[in-house]
This record gives C-alpha cells, sequence and structure tokens, in this order.
C-alpha cells in the first residue's frame, strides 16, 4: 500500500458497503493487511483508517490508541450512550474537508483481531468517536452526512468550489 492507493471522494468504493472478512477462507493475509493499513495510517498522521479507504473492499480498519494501535475486523457497535458530543471530524478521503458531528460520547464494540480472535470492549472519548467515524466508512456512509444542514453546508462549500 502505498500513497497512490489512498482513495478520494468521488470513488464509488467510499459509498458502498463492505463485505465481511472471511477468516474461514481469507481473501488474504489479515495480518499483512493490518500491518499494510497500520503504517499508511502512521504515514499520514491519522488516527484512523478503513480498508476501503485504500481500494480493500472489506470490513477491516485500524485505529490509533494508547498504549498500541489495533486492527478491527469485522465490527460492530453494540452500544452507544445517548450523551453526544459535537467535535469537528475530518477525513483522508476528503481533503480540506472540516466538520461538525454529533457522536455518542461512549461505546461497547465487538470485532475480531486479525489472528480471529473476538473481543468486546468500551470506548469513549476519541477512540469511541473514531471507531464510529470508521464504521461508518465500512457501511459506506459518508462523514459529513452525520452533521446537521448547517455544518454539512459549511464545510463543503470549499470543498466543491475549490
Amino acid at each position: 500500500m502505498s500513497e497512490e492507493h489512498l482513495i478520494k471522494y468521488p470513488d464509488p468504493i467510499l459509498t458502498t458497503p463492505c463485505e465481511p472478512f472471511d477468516f474461514a477462507n481469507p481473501p488474504g493475509d489479515p495480518s499483512e493487511l493490518a500491518i499494510g493499513l497500520m503504517q499508511l495510517m502512521n504515514q499520514y498522521n491519522a488516527i484512523g483508517l478503513s480498508a476501503n479507504q485504500v481500494g480493500v473492499p472489506f470490513r477491516v480498519f485500524v485505529l490509533r490508541s494508547h498504549p498500541e494501535n489495533f486492527a478491527c475486523f469485522n465490527p460492530k457497535i453494540v452500544f452507544q450512550s445517548e450523551e453526544k458530543e459535537l467535535m469537528e471530524e475530518a477525513c483522508l478521503s476528503f481533503p480540506g474537508v472540516n466538520v461538525k458531528i454529533k457522536r455518542s460520547k461512549s461505546i461497547r464494540v465487538r470485532f475480531q483481531t486479525p489472528s480471529g480472535e473476538t473481543v468486546t470492549t468500551n470506548f469513549d472519548g476519541l477512540t469511541a468517536r473514531t471507531f464510529q467515524h470508521e464504521i461508518d466508512h465500512l457501511d459506506g456512509v459518508l462523514f459529513f452526512n452525520r452533521a446537521n444542514k448547517y455544518h454539512r453546508d459549511k464545510a463543503l462549500k470549499g470543498f466543491y468550489n475549490g
């Protein structure tokens, strides 16, 4: 994976829901995919990167976290707090677009590691927000469509006119 593989809007892969990653009949080595995504995420100093942003149509993303970064295969949000927070978000696939989006402050999630092990855990703060943003990518949801009309129009004005 390299810079020229970073998919940018309006490529249709960004609005196409991704297929589950099948560990029984894997489309490739899951560890190699996770490492490649991590390297690209680090190269761009991003806090998350989904597989479809590099042209890989499977439900996989990586997140920057402390104490270490991690990969999520076939992730699901199993609980979202009703308490929400409005924060500005950006996305590598939409250079220059920053938009305020309201998201749940805390979530409970389930995903598989590159070895196929299932993990269930809780996230809050920026990790919860990033997880929700990356799930949107896998579902084919454009992040700015989560914003209210005012914030979306304000953010996209320069994007479409630039």
